[in-house]
């Protein structure tokens, strides 16, 4: 009787430690998963700017003024770091940095702390004129070919705000959300994954 309560005992104890061992590896693959996944030339990481209160822009808002704009809150700032680390986390510690002109996305980038930001005007909210959403959603699959035929092997971020998000690959995500984007040669969406924001 003893003999089977101190094996059931172990049996316990083996089982915890098997599932633990494959939560590690499951865990390792992931994570080796989209550093490998932004390296191979196929795939880059948009990234919804971190949460910012409110609903568009006020109005008369002015693109060279942050003062009129609809910004990072103090929770948006702590997630925008927070979402650094975990990147930095996952094996990426440096990358090439895509903005909107928008400061709650070029913010967002700063505070990723991942390497310098290049502001680009595809990357714009359209929010405003939703005519423009063709237009932009191509030339984002442009900017994406041209970046990545420079075979540079550094991953490509591309904050943006969601109107192009879901222009691109048909969903709506969340403030601080990134998408893993696979796409074809010419920077057209294929698949997707989508790695919720980290809450700092």
């Amino acid at each position: 009787m003893h003999d089977e309560k101190y094996m059931s005992c172990v049996n316990k104890k083996i089982s915890i430690f098997i599932i633990s061992l494959i939560c590690l590896l499951i865990a390792s693959q992931a994570k080796a998963a989209l550093v490998d996944d932004l390296k191979d030339g196929q795939h880059v990481l948009l990234m919804r700017h971190a949460d910012a209160p409110g609903y568009g822009d006020p109005a008369g808002y002015d693109i060279g003024q942050c003062s009129t704009q609809r910004n990072l809150g103090d929770y948006g700032k702590k997630q925008a770091k927070a979402i650094g680390s975990w990147l930095r986390g996952q094996g990426i510690n440096k990358a090439q940095i895509f903005s909107s002109p928008w400061c709650r996305c070029s913010d967002t980038a700063q505070l990723l702390d991942l390497g310098s930001v290049k502001i680009e005007t595809p990357l714009g909210s359209f929010f405003d004129d939703m005519s423009l959403e063709k237009k932009q959603t191509k030339e984002i699959e442009q900017l994406i070919k041209s970046e990545l035929d420079k075979q540079s092997k550094l991953p490509i971020i591309l904050i943006t705000h969601h109107v192009n998000i879901r222009a691109f690959m048909g969903k709506n995500v969340s403030q601080g959300d990134m998408v893993l984007v696979k796409v074809n040669k010419s920077g057209e969406y294929i698949s997707h994954v989508i790695y919720p924001s980290p809450q700092p």
